[in-house]
C-alpha cells in the first residue's frame, strides 16, 4: 500500500461543520435555559434517552429492519476471509457480517463502537460485484466503523432532535409555561421561533457532516486497498444497477439511505443539499483525484 497524503481541505470542512454545529447548539441551550421553564429539562432527558436507545441497540434494529442476518465463517467463507484481511490491514477487530436478503445492490455498517460493529451487504451487491469492487465497499464500510461515524452523527443529532420535538409538541410539554410575566405566551413564540431555525440549519449541517464522512470514508477504501479505481468502478456498478430496481424494492429500503454506500432512492432525485451523500460523479471525481496523487 502506498503511502497516502492527508486531505487537510476536508478536515478542515468537517471541522468548520462542526464548530457551526456547536455554535448553534450552545445558542440553543442559552435559549431554553433562558425561556424554557420545567418542560425543557423533561425534554431533554426524554431525548437523551431516545438516542441512548437507537444508539445502543442501533445495530439490532438496522439489522431487524432490513431483515439482515449474522453469518458464521462456515456460511460465507470468502467474504468472512477477505473482511479478516481488510481489518488487519485497517488496524480494526473484525465485526460481526451479515447478509441481507435484497434486489438493491447495497451494503452499510453499524454499531455504536468498534467492538460492537456489524458489517452487512445484500445478496445482490455479492452478484453484481467483481472481487476488486467488493474489497473497495467493504473497506469503505470499514472506514465508517474506524472513523466512528455512528457516534459523530448521534452527538451532533442529538440537539437537533430535541428541536424538532419541540416543534412537534410544544403545547403537550407545556414549555413557557411557568410564571405569567416571562414565560407566558411570549415566551412560548421565542422558543418555537428559535426551534424551527435551529431544526433547520442543523438539519442542513447535519447533511452537509454526513456527505463530508461520506468522502473520508471513500478515502479511508482508497488507503485500505491501495486502489481508489476500485471503489470508483463500484459506485459506478451500483448506481447504474440502482436505476433498474423497481421503485417498489426501493421504496422498501428508502428509510435506510443514510447507512447506505449509495442511497436507494425512488422517483426524482432529492436536491444535493438534503442529500445524506455526495453525488456519485463528485465521489468519482476525488477518488480518481486520489488515483492521481498516488502516482506520484
Amino acid at each position: 500500500m502506498k503511502k497516502w497524503f492527508h486531505d487537510y481541505g476536508l478536515a478542515a470542512r468537517m471541522m468548520l461543520t462542526m464548530f457551526l454545529l456547536a455554535a448553534l447548539y450552545l445558542f440553543f441551550l442559552v435559549i431554553l435555559s433562558e425561556y424554557g421553564g420545567v418542560g425543557t429539562s423533561g425534554l431533554l432527558v426524554f431525548a437523551g434517552f431516545f438516542l441512548l436507545i437507537q444508539f445502543f441497540f442501533s445495530d439490532k434494529l438496522v439489522l431487524w429492519s432490513m431483515g439482515g442476518r449474522i453469518v458464521s465463517e462456515q456460511e460465507e467463507p470468502q467474504l468472512h476471509e477477505t473482511i479478516s484481511r481488510l481489518c488487519a490491514i485497517a488496524d480494526l477487530p473484525k465485526p460481526k457480517i451479515a447478509i441481507v436478503e435484497s434486489n438493491v445492490p447495497n451494503a452499510f455498517a453499524t454499531g455504536r463502537s468498534k467492538g460492537s460493529a456489524v458489517v452487512a451487504v445484500t445478496t445482490s451487491l455479492k452478484q453484481k460485484l467483481s472481487q476488486p469492487e467488493l474489497e473497495a465497499v467493504l473497506a469503505h464500510e470499514l472506514s465508517h466503523i474506524k472513523n466512528r461515524d455512528m457516534l459523530v452523527i448521534t452527538i451532533a443529532s442529538f440537539l437537533s432532535t430535541v428541536a424538532a420535538l419541540l416543534v412537534r409538541n410544544m403545547l403537550f410539554f407545556g414549555i413557557g409555561g411557568g410564571d405569567r410575566d416571562r414565560r407566558g405566551a411570549g415566551a412560548a413564540i421565542i422558543i418555537f421561533a428559535v426551534s424551527i431555525a435551529v431544526w433547520i440549519i442543523s438539519f442542513l449541517l447535519i447533511r452537509a457532516l454526513s456527505r463530508y464522512r461520506e468522502f473520508a470514508a471513500d478515502r479511508g477504501s482508497a488507503i485500505i486497498t491501495g486502489q481508489p479505481s476500485h471503489l470508483a468502478s463500484a459506485l459506478m456498478t451500483i448506481s447504474g444497477v440502482m436505476e433498474r430496481v423497481p421503485s417498489r424494492d426501493l421504496r422498501d429500503v428508502e428509510s435506510m439511505n443514510a447507512f447506505f454506500i449509495i442511497p436507494a432512492i425512488s422517483g426524482n432525485s432529492i436536491m444535493n443539499l438534503f442529500s445524506t451523500h455526495p453525488t456519485v460523479e463528485a465521489r468519482v471525481h476525488a477518488l480518481e483525484e486520489m488515483e492521481r496523487r498516488m502516482e506520484l
